[in-house]
């Protein structure tokens, strides 16, 4: 009797165990969500060469943070186009570069040579997290320069990284940035040099490098797959660790955090939140999902007051990705989410013809929704 009850016991065991490993995460529930947007793309998540983070945010009594990373298919080796979320990168580092020059600020301005424009880093900023300004982006460029950006991401340990071209501009991967004026704000005038890059030119080896069965170019189709080896390259896993030290980096060691002023790093954050209706755009063409792929994406009504997103999105050759921090203070709740996903049916490049608005935005629009909507049953439970 006794050798019964102990396998019996045993046995029970075994099984609370079993049932406890099986039991799915939140991120492993919202992906075998019979929703239809969700659903089309998780039947065959291959083909959308999709990869996913999604973290949990634990406060402890003092108010620490600590981070739970959940994960879907996530390989840095697996490349993907980043498209925009460059931009993030390049906003913070035109702050951290202005903190090593006398007499500036957020405030100051510059010009580039051959542009007669002055332009204002606040302003510049702002336009790459509202509407994803390429021209505000690539002026920041020119003034960071390739060498130092890719320089300061590697040193705060945000690797893999690589930016080698600017964006949706003529001769993007000239080495050469051009020269920079800085209107001091003691009145003073700086010209910047231009300067030679000493960026990696090497193409990349990695997965998926070459992708599709063909690509236009000047209106005609070269049938063969479009190498993206000489693109910029960052892995979802660096674009989400970026996040991470911007809105927590006090989690993070001195040197693995970005060089920022508290004013800095406050008006970062605000930018990155800030509705473009907010920012000065027409709400009509650019409505408060316009750059607010999670929970957003595919719909045009506006985001409750309650809501905040800190994001950074990107849309070029059929892949999206959105990395966001999301946080409810009315609900108190908060979580990050990055996600990439490619929706070309037709496995054509550069032909404009992607599955945007029928695949992509609603496949993260309902990641992001039922992701919250989680949280929220969580909380009030």
């Amino acid at each position: 009797m006794k050798n019964s009850s102990q396998i019996l016991f045993i046995s029970i065991v075994f099984f609370l165990v079993g049932c406890s490993t099986l039991k799915k995460n939140i991120l492993e529930e919202t992906l075998s969500s019979k929703n239809e947007s969700i659903k089309r793309v998780m039947d065959n998540p291959t083909q959308f060469e999709l990869q996913i983070i999604y973290t949990q945010i634990i406060r402890n009594q003092h108010n620490e943070v600590k981070f739970k990373d959940y994960t879907y298919n996530l390989n840095a080796k697996n490349y993907f186009y980043p498209a925009s979320t460059i931009k993030f990168p390049i906003a913070i580092l035109a702050l951290e570069k202005l903190n090593t020059i006398q007499n500036t600020s957020m405030n100051s301005e510059f010009s580039i040579e051959g542009k007669s424009d002055k332009n204002k880093f606040t302003e510049e900023i702002s336009k790459i997290f509202a509407v994803s300004d390429n021209d505000a982006s690539n002026n920041l460029l020119e003034f960071i320069g390739f060498d130092y950006l890719n320089k300061s991401m590697h040193s705060k340990g945000l690797k893999p990284f690589r930016i080698s071209h600017r964006l949706s501009t003529p001769d993007s991967g000239n080495p050469i940035t051009k020269s920079v004026t800085l209107y001091n704000d003691d009145n003073s005038i700086l010209t910047l040099p231009s300067v030679l890059s000493k960026k990696d030119n090497k193409p990349l080896r990695l997965n998926k490098i070459k992708k599709g069965i063909g690509y236009m170019n000047d209106e005609k189709l070269v049938q063969i797959p479009f190498d993206f080896s000489n693109k910029n390259y960052y892995p979802l896993e660096t674009l989400h660790n970026s996040l991470k030290r911007i809105v927590f980096p006090e989690a993070f060691k001195k040197r693995e955090r970005f060089n920022l002023t508290k004013k800095d790093r406050e008006f970062i954050l605000f930018s990155m939140q800030n509705l473009p209706k907010n920012a000065g755009y027409d709400p009509t063409k650019y409505y408060d999902g316009y750059c607010k792929f999670f929970m957003f994406g595919d719909l045009k009504e506006p985001i409750p007051e309650n809501i905040k997103i800190y994001n950074k999105v990107g849309d070029a050759y059929g892949t999206l990705i959105d990395c966001a921090y999301i946080v409810d203070i009315k609900n108190q709740i908060e979580f990050m989410i990055s996600a990439t996903i490619l929706v070309n049916k037709d496995q054509v490049f550069n032909d404009n013809i992607y599955d945007y608005d029928e695949v992509g935005l609603p496949f993260l629009g309902e990641l992001g929704r039922q992701l919250y909507d989680k949280n929220f049953k969580k909380k009030s439970n």
